[in-house]
């Protein structure tokens, strides 16, 4: 029997994503492979010969790069040597300076012991990285859904998974400290996404549907999280600040330390088409927002509420 060519599954998702998409290309590429006999060789060599780096690991860089054409290079699986052994600093001269990607490329830190947190396009630290302040350099979370795995775990129950509100106070939380967030799933052996990870995945979509502006082309404020209520968390884009409620106020008053209003201030609720929510300045700072009764049925979503504060003093 006749067999079909054989089929470039990796060139037909670039085709889809560039073609049907405004999503940029990346690929992920894990430099070492635990039972490579070249690679455990080099290992019981104490990294002095490069047998499967010469041989493997770069040919295989190289080959992705100018096939594909990746608007992103994601290095892994570089924690047990030095990038002297990956020669990572060759690879990556050429990927800046004579590679097809050379102007567009971006890459993250994982090319070698010391790399991490040091160099690279984006910083990724470690994985599940959350820093919780503002970082001097462009970082990435690179998390999961499932607590404990990055692949799908047949046996995991649903109390391994995180919740919507959790995933959202990740992501939040990323956001505000300048971070960009890599939420992880793990199709199964025939690619199917599990029922969980889709019903996250849509919920995010969904919230993101309602408060996107709070997150897309926003930059870190002066502030990232409020002294008074530690779990709103705020974004900048122009004179828009955005306070980011993880937790619905049980009070009618929302106490911020952080906003300063001046006598121009709105305050509105992302979503929320009913009148703007009225406020106080308090002698002793910050704002006080008078939390309406809304309907449920009046209400933007179900979790982490945005409110749009503009021409603040302190903006």
């Amino acid at each position: 029997m006749a067999l079909g060519p054989k089929r470039d599954i990796v060139g037909e998702l670039m085709a889809a994503i560039r073609g049907k998409t405004k999503l940029h290309f990346g690929l992920y590429h894990c430099l070492y492979e635990w039972f490579n006999p070249l690679y455990i060789r080099d290992k019981g060599n104490n990294w002095q010969t490069r047998d499967f780096v010469t041989k493997k690991a770069l040919p295989g860089l190289y080959e992705i790069v100018k096939t594909y054409k990746p608007d992103i290079v994601w290095s892994d699986g570089d924690y047990e040597a030095p990038d002297t052994y990956w020669n990572s600093t060759g690879f990556l001269a050429w990927l800046y300076n004579d590679s097809p990607v050379k102007d567009i490329v971006v890459t993250n830190d994982r090319w070698g012991i010391g790399a991490n947190c040091t160099h690279g396009g984006v910083w990724t630290c470690r994985d599940r990285y959350l820093p919780g302040k503002l970082q001097p350099h462009k970082w990435v979370n690179a998390m999961t859904i499932d607590r404990q795995s990055w692949g799908f775990r047949r046996n995991a129950d649903l109390s391994q998974y995180l919740t919507i509100e959790e995933i959202l106070a990740i992501f939040v939380q990323t956001v505000s400290c300048g971070g960009n967030m890599l939420m992880n799933v793990g199709p199964q052996k025939d690619g199917i996404i599990a029922p969980i990870f889709e019903e996250r995945l849509g919920q995010l979509g969904q919230w993101l549907s309602v408060n996107g502006d709070a997150i897309r082309g926003t930059r870190p404020w002066t502030t990232q999280n409020d002294t008074l209520a530690p779990t709103v968390w705020y974004t900048k884009k122009s004179n828009m600040i955005y306070a980011i409620v993880l937790n619905w106020p049980e009070t009618d008053t929302l106490r911020l330390a952080a906003p300063v209003p001046s006598t121009s201030t709105r305050v509105g609720l992302l979503g929320y088409t009913g009148e703007p929510f009225q406020y106080t300045n308090p002698s002793t700072g910050g704002i006080n927002i008078t939390i309406p009764s809304i309907p449920v049925n009046k209400m933007p979503c179900q979790w982490a509420w945005v409110l749009t504060l503009t021409n603040l003093q302190n903006a």
